[in-house]
């Protein structure tokens, strides 16, 4: 049985190892000619997705490429005394098992654990999907496929295809994030330092083992604004208005955005879909449930939901008429719990007033006096991610003993050089 993905980020290359697990050939086309390393951001993995990350073999690798962030100190606009705290308190409240790691190392982590068993069609994408499963694509030849999967993010093209336009599906946080990469010198190792203030939040930490920095930024706007998402220029020009007179580290930071290597710019938008399987085109990740960039648990839910479908789908012996709505069941409880976490964080993230900006202060003092007992027990309950992502909970799917890469179908074509050793 052949099955196209489209994307190879991080839902992709999951799927691509699971599907291949239970004995499906699969193809993943990606519109990169490479992997890709655009500077990317820190992400989290919570319990769900590390037990699963176990399974493929690669925790080690992920936390070996973990960013050691141990320490955060928050700026208030206007206030003289910042406050700090230990991060393992954080993270050790809201998860008994958590990795931080740049998300480019993890996407380049997942391609590894199965690229000897997947066709990689890189520096392509669709263009045309039939209702039989003919895919037509930009360079290489139409091709029929049994099922197709848009792992193609929050501006899927897939979904475009089958769905319909993205307006139809998104909702809009009330919220913009923008990432840039910044020279080693600007972070300082091991520490996450935060200048919040109302209606926008700025930080930076150091990506050692890179020999970089991010900078990370979150503003608040009561309406979408009007740019293009392929117009940088534009977009550095509404992140340099946003942030005007608001620290002068920030500002220190705004003054690379001419030359910094790698930047991102989007708003901060839940996909919200009553559906996201059609005929023989199902979605997984944020293709199909982003809870928002940057404010939800969304790596997470993307390796969840590209374990539970590639499950469902060799537990109904590749029947999608029966998979994809076992797939919709077991992920509908996980997704709403994600979108609401994600509303919440984006509040406490972006404090719409001086008191929230008070009373984020006051909690990570507060944290950071108690002792870690009675600190995770004030996280546990403060925190709504820790009931969420911790209560997360998806079947065991084992592939059957016999079952290796590329199975199922034809091995109709060979599969790709290693992309990283191209241009």
């Amino acid at each position: 049985m052949r099955i196209l993905i489209s994307g190879a980020s991080i839902a992709g290359p999951v799927l691509a190892y699971w599907l291949t697990r239970h004995g499906f050939s699969v193809t993943v086309v990606e519109r990169a000619p490479t992997l890709r390393k655009t500077g990317g951001h820190a992400v989290d993995l919570f319990r769900p997705a590390m037990d699963i990350s176990q399974k493929m073999g690669v925790l080690a690798r992920i936390q070996e490429r973990a960013t050691g962030t141990n320490r955060m100190t928050l700026h208030p606009e206007g206030a003289r005394r910042p406050a700090s705290v230990d991060l393992a308190k954080i993270f050790g409240a809201t998860s008994d098992q958590h990795a931080e790691i740049m998300r480019d190392d993890l996407s380049e982590i997942y391609y590894d654990a199965a690229s000897d068993d997947v066709e990689y069609l890189f520096g392509d994408s669709i263009t045309a999907i039939s209702l039989e499963g003919e895919v037509r694509f930009e360079k290489s030849a139409q091709r029929r496929f049994d099922l197709v999967v848009g792992a193609d993010g929050l501006h899927s093209t897939v979904r475009r295809l089958v769905f319909g336009e993205e307006s139809r599906f998104s909702a809009f946080a009330g919220a913009y994030l923008g990432v840039m990469t910044l020279p080693g010198a600007y972070g300082c190792d091991s520490e996450l330092h935060i200048h919040v203030g109302v209606g926008r939040t700025a930080g930076i930490y150091g990506v050692r083992h890179l020999g970089e920095a991010r900078a990370l930024f979150l503003f608040r706007s009561n309406r979408e604004l009007d740019y293009h998402r392929h117009d940088v220029s534009r977009q550095k020009e509404l992140l340099r208005k946003a942030f005007h007179g608001f620290d002068t580290d920030v500002d220190r930071w705004l003054d690379e955005l001419d030359h910094t290597p790698a930047f991102y710019f989007d708003s901060i938008t839940q996909l919200r879909m009553d559906t996201w399987s059609r005929g023989r085109v199902t979605l997984v990740g944020d293709a199909g449930y982003c809870p928002g960039p940057a404010v939800g648990g969304s790596t997470t839910l993307a390796v969840v939901g590209a374990y539970v479908l590639a499950g469902e789908l060799a537990r109904a012996g590749g029947d999608h008429e029966r998979a994809f709505p076992a797939y919709e069941h077991a992920m509908a409880e996980h997704i709403r719990g994600g979108h609401a976490v994600a509303l919440s964080a984006a509040k406490t993230l972006i404090p719409t007033s001086r008191l929230g900006v008070s009373g984020l202060v006051q909690a990570t003092r507060l944290l950071s006096a108690l002792p870690a007992g009675p600190g995770r027990a004030f996280l546990r309950l403060a925190t709504k991610s820790t009931r969420v992502y911790n209560a997360m909970t998806v079947d065991d799917y084992p592939p059957p003993p016999t079952a290796s890469g590329g199975l199922g179908g034809d091995p109709f074509s060979p599969r790709t050089s290693d992309p990283r050793r191209s241009g």
